[in-house]
């Protein structure tokens, strides 16, 4: 898709359930990659709804997520270096939220 941003988002959370609800959310944007870690390909709009929806599960106190821009998607290429278990590139296909 045009205008795509490639992420890493990774979480924080203090509490379990808090946690399971992120990591529930994350799914319908990105990637596992690991525990705490999402690979997402978004639209402006879409890493503003991310976030939004985000924010209203956070406790702020307690809780953090970072959102690290990686830049345009298709001209990107991050490069992984995997300790350890082995690791796979996520493959791009259509995800229905």
């Amino acid at each position: 898709m045009a205008n795509e941003r490639l992420y890493i988002v990774t979480y924080d959370i203090a509490e379990p359930k808090r946690w399971q609800k992120i990591f529930k959310t994350m799914k319908g944007y990105g990637h596992w990659l690991q525990l705490s870690v999402f690979q997402c390909r978004l639209t402006a709009r879409r890493r503003a709804e991310m976030a939004m929806r985000l924010e209203d599960l956070i406790r702020p106190s307690e809780d953090h997520i970072l959102i690290v821009d990686l830049g345009p998607a298709d001209s990107v290429d991050p490069r992984v270096e995997s300790l350890g278990k082995s690791y796979e590139a996520p493959d791009r296909r259509a995800t229905i939220v």
